[in-house]
């Protein structure tokens, strides 16, 4: 049986074997990006050095790296889908040598030294070809020259990869499946299928095209690159030989744990062996969350919200096998201690992290017993109305219209699925797409409320992009001349339209200070002062004062960007040239955005 861990020093060892240098993983909230509220994918924090900018450790590097994806939250509970994972990443910067990469993929999945796996159960997957880029013959050669006997060519929805939205760099891949020994379910049967036959668990991708706009044509990269992702969890189920990611490691640990408090047993039905893997998978997801450093907590709002929807929905799956609430705090225990190993904010938030758990269950409680009171109301409104159309001949529908249903989640936290389960057992329905439509609005004005932190840089690249994440750096200057170095930063979040700006403080900002940091930023501006970046090792930048809030999660070389005299900061980039570019600096508002925490909003005008 292998371990979460023999696999990582596997797979550090390979690569380090291999010329590459380690990077550390990120932070899972991603800083300046706002069309994602999580880290999706390793490469997410490294755009900018995709399009091209050189990274301090060099042109091959590797990582591991905690992901969270809600995309297929609805397939948790099945045997393979999980909404975080660590995903074990290498990318090659500015080459694509497909057969090189292909070799090295299939050496570490088949030697006898690393994971071993007999060549005659793996599949591979390489890109058909269309209007947008040829057939992938160069990867399909490469892996018949390895003796992979299943590969199949599949179109553009099954092997091409892109940033979400379509915009950034994109490219072909090649996916490695685990033939897990089902029998095939049509003669037509491949990895597209959903059949359970194949299993995912590493993907190539071959960077070789870039799209700069929405809808755009995909154009060649002059400096392509390789990203490649395995799936850590479901590579440990297939090593260990077990039927699903949740039947070995950590994971099977907090099933085991369950079932000893839980009512029902774990595989007593298909219901309650889907609800302890939800709780199991949302509950580590939720660790995750609440020991981050960028300190989210649950909210109906960005990432909160999805913390929040995490822990609600473990609490409804809790109910339903008999299992208390009150353990959640045992089960964060377990993936502390698991997860602490690698990620020290996980370990020192440890308390933290089981208060927020509890705090949200209170509240869940609470929202409940008045979300049911209010799920009354709304039925006797409708019996009302009923009797009073029959009496007039008219005839009405059993159903609760979507914007009540919004209301009750949004105004009393009452879950959606909540609202539908007790419309049912009264013999009504909910109108869904009018919910969803109320839902869409509501995200659509929170979702720049998701901030974090994306330490390799902007996620558009844009030059106004660049220009306030400079601001953002003349603006911490400010802070800590007016109120001292104790100040940092505690989150940010740019868009090419304006920054948003977290950090600590005691107190709210008096519009003469407010006009003091105004007028520090717009003097550092007209003084047209030379933004210039320095790569050094992690030392040296401490040494030469320059400030970094996050040095733990930074590598042994760094970029160094200097301001004149007036900033000098690690950071990943990009800026401006010169501050002239900024034009000139506005502050928007000044707000709380948590307990000891202020926000600025602000814009380059």
């Amino acid at each position: 049986m292998k371990t979460d861990r023999q696999l990582k020093e596997l797979w550090i060892k390979f690569f380090t074997n291999k010329g590459f240098k380690r990077i550390p993983g990120y932070s899972i909230i991603p800083e300046n990006d706002p069309t994602v509220l999580f880290t999706t994918a390793g490469m997410h924090p490294l755009v900018p050095y995709l399009l091209g900018e050189p990274h301090p450790q060099g042109e091959k590097i590797f990582d591991v790296q905690r992901c969270i994806r809600t995309n297929d939250i609805d397939s948790v509970g099945d045997a393979s889908h999980l909404t975080l994972f660590e995903m074990l990443g290498n990318w090659t910067l500015g080459s694509c040598n497909k057969k090189e990469m292909i070799k090295l993929s299939f050496e570490f999945l088949t030697s006898p030294e690393y994971l071993n796996l007999p060549k005659e159960k793996l599949a591979v997957t390489v890109f058909a070809g269309d209007e947008t880029a040829p057939r992938d013959t160069e990867a399909y050669n490469a892996w018949k020259e390895c003796g992979i006997k299943e590969i199949f060519y599949l179109p553009k929805e099954h092997n091409w990869w892109a940033l979400g939205g379509g915009v950034g760099p994109c490219g072909p891949d090649t996916e490695m499946f685990y033939d897990t020994g089902k029998p095939k379910c049509s003669k037509d049967c491949s990895p597209a299928c959903d059949c359970g036959k194949y299993l995912e668990i590493w993907n190539d991708v071959f960077m070789q095209y870039r799209v700069k706009e929405a809808g755009g044509n995909a154009e060649k990269l002059d400096r392509p690159n390789i990203d490649t992702g395995m799936g850590l969890e479901r590579t440990i189920a297939v090593l260990n030989g077990a039927k699903s990611v949740y039947d070995s490691g950590c994971l099977k640990r907090v099933i085991d744990y369950i079932e000893s408090k839980a009512s029902i047993k774990y595989n007593e039905s298909e219901q309650s062996t889907k609800a302890y893997r939800i709780i199991t998978d949302h509950i580590r997801s939720s660790v995750f969350i609440l020991g981050d450093e960028r300190g989210v907590v649950p909210s109906n709002v960005g990432q909160g919200y999805i913390l929040r929807r995490f822990i609600r929905r473990s609490i409804n799956c809790a109910r339903n096998i008999g299992f208390d609430v009150k353990y959640f705090t045992d089960i964060a225990d377990i993936y502390i201690d698991e997860y602490g190993q690698d990620y020290s904010d996980i370990a020192n938030h440890r308390q933290f992290i089981k208060e927020e758990l509890l705090k949200e269950v209170d509240k869940f409680s609470k929202a409940l017993e008045e979300g049911h009171k209010e799920f009354e109301k709304v039925l006797q409104g409708i019996e009302k109305h009923k009797a009073f159309a029959l009496k007039n001949g008219e005839s009405v529908d059993n159903k609760i219209s979507g914007k009540a249903a919004f209301r009750l989640y949004d105004t009393f936290g009452f879950p959606f699925e909540l609202t539908q389960e007790l419309a049912k057992e009264r013999g009504y329905s909910v109108d869904k797409a009018e919910f969803d439509e109320k839902f869409k609005e509501h995200q659509e004005k929170s979702r720049v409320a998701s901030a974090g932190t994306f330490k390799g840089g902007l996620a558009d690249g844009s030059k106004q992009s660049a220009r306030l994440h400079t601001a953002t750096h003349l603006l911490l200057a400010g802070l800590q001349s007016m109120f001292g170095k104790q100040v940092v930063q505690k989150g940010s979040n740019i868009t090419p339209e304006r920054l948003r700006f977290d950090f600590n403080l005691d107190h709210k900002m008096m519009q003469e200070e407010l006009d003091r940091l105004e007028k520090f930023v717009n003097d550092a501006i007209e003084k047209a002062i030379p933004v210039t970046c320095t790569i050094m090792s992690l030392e040296e930048a401490k040494n030469s004062g320059a400030h970094g809030t996050f040095t733990d999660k930074y590598g042994s070389q760094v970029k160094v960007y200097t301001i004149g005299n007036v900033s000098k900061e690690i950071c990943g980039g990009p800026h401006a040239e010169n501050t002239k570019e900024l034009h000139h600096f506005k502050i928007i508002k000044e707000e709380s955005s948590s307990s000891g925490i202020r926000r600025i909003k602000a814009i380059l005008d």
